[in-house]
C-alpha cells in the first residue's frame, strides 16, 4: 500500500466530473486500499478518487476510524435525500485547515459496487450521510465551499488563499 499525494484547491482534476468504472480490476483494488491508507494518514473521514489525482467514480469512508467501519463505493450513485436538513461544520483534505458550515440531509441512500464488484445498496444517517454527500460532490466537481453562502465563500478563500501564499486561484476567485 501507499500514501497517495492529495490534490490541493485550485487543482483543475478537482473540478472535473469523474468517469465510471468499467470492471473492478486489481487496480481499482489497489487504488481503494491506498485511498484508505491516505485518507488515514491524513486523519479524514472520507476521500474521493479525483482527490488523489485519479478521475474514476470511486469514493472511501471511515467515519469512526475503526477498520470494521470502512466503506468503500465504486460508481455511487445517491438514490435519495431525506430527512431534516442539517448545518453543521464541514472541511476537507483538499482544502486543508479550512472549515465552514454546510447544510446537508441527515439521510441519504446510496447504491454501487463494492470492491469486489457486488452491486449494493444502503442508507446513509448523520455523520456518514454526510461524508457519503462530500464524497460525492467531489466525484462531480463540487467543493463544500461551493455549498457556503457567498460571504463565508469569500472570506474562507480570502483567508486559504493568504494561507497558502496564492494570489489567485483562477478566473473564479481573484
Amino acid at each position: 500500500m501507499a500514501i497517495l499525494e492529495i490534490r490541493k484547491f485550485p487543482d483543475e482534476i478537482l473540478r472535473r466530473k469523474a468517469t465510471a468504472v468499467g470492471a473492478v480490476t486489481a487496480v481499482e483494488k489497489k487504488l481503494i486500499q491506498d485511498m484508505f491508507e491516505t485518507m488515514n494518514f491524513a486523519r479524514g473521514v472520507g476521500l474521493a478518487a479525483p482527490q488523489v489525482g485519479v478521475s474514476k467514480r470511486i469514493i472511501v469512508c471511515n467515519p469512526t476510524g475503526e477498520k470494521a467501519d470502512e466503506l468503500a463505493i465504486i460508481n455511487p450513485v445517491i438514490t435519495c435525500r431525506k430527512g431534516k436538513r442539517v448545518k453543521d461544520c464541514e472541511g476537507c483534505l483538499s482544502i486543508p485547515a479550512m472549515s465552514g458550515e454546510v447544510t446537508r440531509y441527515s439521510l441519504v441512500g446510496v447504491k454501487g459496487k463494492d470492491p469486489e464488484g457486488k452491486e449494493f445498496s444502503l442508507e446513509a444517517a448523520d455523520m456518514l450521510a454526510r461524508i457519503v454527500d462530500h464524497e460525492m460532490d467531489h466525484l462531480n466537481g463540487v467543493l463544500f465551499i461551493d455549498r457556503m453562502g457567498f460571504l463565508k465563500r469569500k472570506l474562507l478563500i480570502a483567508k486559504y488563499k493568504k494561507k497558502m501564499g496564492i494570489t489567485c486561484l483562477g478566473r473564479r476567485y481573484c
